[in-house]
């Protein structure tokens, strides 16, 4: 090990090969990836053993939202580490009841009640399960060009291709389309008329599903694995008016848009639209220690009241984890990381994306807010034919992969999804990396740009 510290192609072969030998990795083939060995990271950038450094467009997966390695947050873990480090979640502690406070002083409306879990995917399995009790329904709503999680009933409710080798068909899931009036399902016009079809799509769903067996309508308020998808301005609002009328729970999933990313706390916000429960994860503690949970509304939280809740977890709220979450919080205020958040969105990322797509044509469109965003890559720009096939691998993706390759080269780690790439760099990004990572998206584009018909 001494030899390694002072030989970094070593300490990299060394991590390497660990790696290969003992780790399994989501979502692969194991023997066809080579996962880069990360060396170290602070602020927007990592690097590598090589010497390598990346602009981190990614914020990993979507959740540094404060960047790496802030101070103020490490120094809090490693103050709760030396005071308590873990404790039986039936116990009242501090720290997890401070936690569980400020979450809930940001969430929209009433949601008072923090059920802690330790990630999005346990999050939404809680959130149904709450959904169901209360109810006494079995079905559970949620569209197509969704991503819930990867676990038994969150994988069932995902609407994108990770729940084909998972889905059983018997989750109690009914699957509709959202609005997403570039790719409209309904052949809409503008975005008005795709928010009224889209409405009475999924009315229509609910009559003939029968409202009498639907618990909940699940949706991510702004889509992120399928695409950075903005609703148009009234159909959340719609949503939540049939959900009351037919008595089905609204649940929002906020895992990848909660705490800043989208300009507000909470995504629900840009709406004024307020759930009956609320999902959230990864950026509550950007990412430093794992924790989610399920903000309840006082409706659902009476249910339980007297009645026990038929769930739990070994781990709810965590102590470190719950740590992370409270210094998180404060440091987003003292630093106003969300209205940075909005800003970069509105000043820096909106106007310098936008202008990408006037220069490459094979930018089909530009969409988000905040410090979330997504470029939809295409071949044809009258046809909108996508870069690559849906759900596409191997040759087929080959386009994509060398966009990426192209970034990596430039030094920006970017998020490929499909025909996009989805711009999550941290909320606290600084305004140079902000130009600094355009540029090379910008020079990366030419790649695509090769492939429009």
């Amino acid at each position: 090990m001494n030899a390694e510290a002072h030989d970094p192609a070593a300490a990299r072969d060394a991590v390497k090969d660990a790696d290969r030998k003992h780790v399994f990795h989501s979502w692969s083939a194991q023997e066809l990836i080579d996962p880069p060995a990360v060396a170290g990271a602070e602020g927007s950038y990592f690097w590598d053993y090589d010497g390598n450094r990346y602009l981190d467009f990614s914020s990993a997966l979507v959740y540094t939202n404060i960047g790496y390695q802030h101070p103020k947050v490490t120094a809090a873990l490693q103050e709760q580490a030396a005071r308590l480090c873990t404790v039986a979640p039936g116990f009242a502690v501090d720290v997890r009841s401070e936690a569980a406070r400020l979450i809930a002083e940001r969430t929209p409306g009433d949601l008072d009640k923090i059920f802690f879990t330790n990630a999005g995917a346990e999050a939404v399995e809680n959130a149904v399960r709450m959904a169901r009790v209360h109810t006494g329904r079995p079905k559970v709503l949620s569209a197509y060009r969704s991503y819930h999680g990867a676990t038994s009933t969150a994988i069932n409710l995902t609407g994108d291709a990770r729940r084909f080798g998972n889905d059983t068909a018997t989750a109690g899931v009914v699957h509709f389309w959202g609005p997403f009036a570039y790719r409209s399902p309904f052949y809409a016009a503008t975005e008005a008329e795709e928010c009224e079809r889209a409405l009475r799509h999924i009315e229509d769903t609910i009559v003939f599903e029968g409202p009498q067996s639907i618990a909940a309508v699940i949706l991510e308020t702004v889509g992120g694995a399928p695409g950075v998808l903005v609703p148009p301005a009234g159909y959340l609002p719609g949503v939540r008016e049939l959900c009351d009328r037919h008595g089905i729970v609204l649940i929002l999933d906020e895992v990848m848009v909660g705490f800043g990313r989208t300009g507000t706390w909470f995504a629900a916000e840009h709406w004024d639209v307020v759930p009956d429960l609320l999902c959230f994860a990864k950026g509550v503690t950007s990412g430093y220690v794992p924790l989610g949970g399920v903000a309840i509304s006082p409706a659902i939280a009476e249910t339980f009241a007297r009645r026990p809740y038929p769930g739990g977890l070994t781990y709810s709220g965590h102590i470190l984890a719950c740590a992370a979450a409270v210094a998180t919080i404060n440091v987003m205020e003292e630093e106003d990381i969300v209205g940075r958040s909005a800003r970069t969105g509105a000043e820096l990322l909106g106007p310098g994306l936008r202008a990408l797509a006037e220069r490459h044509p094979s930018v089909g469109e530009v969409r988000g807010l905040g410090t979330f965003w997504a470029l939809e890559l295409v071949r044809d720009a009258a046809t909108r034919e996508p870069l690559v096939p849906y759900n596409a691998s191997g040759a087929d993706n080959a386009p994509m992969a060398a966009f990426g390759a192209a970034c990596r080269k430039g030094g920006l780690w970017p998020l490929l999804a499909g025909n996009r790439i989805h711009v999550a760099p941290p909320c606290n990004i600084e305004a140079r990396d902000v130009a600094k990572g355009l540029e090379i998206l910008g020079e990366a584009l030419s790649v695509t740009d090769a492939h429009m018909r």
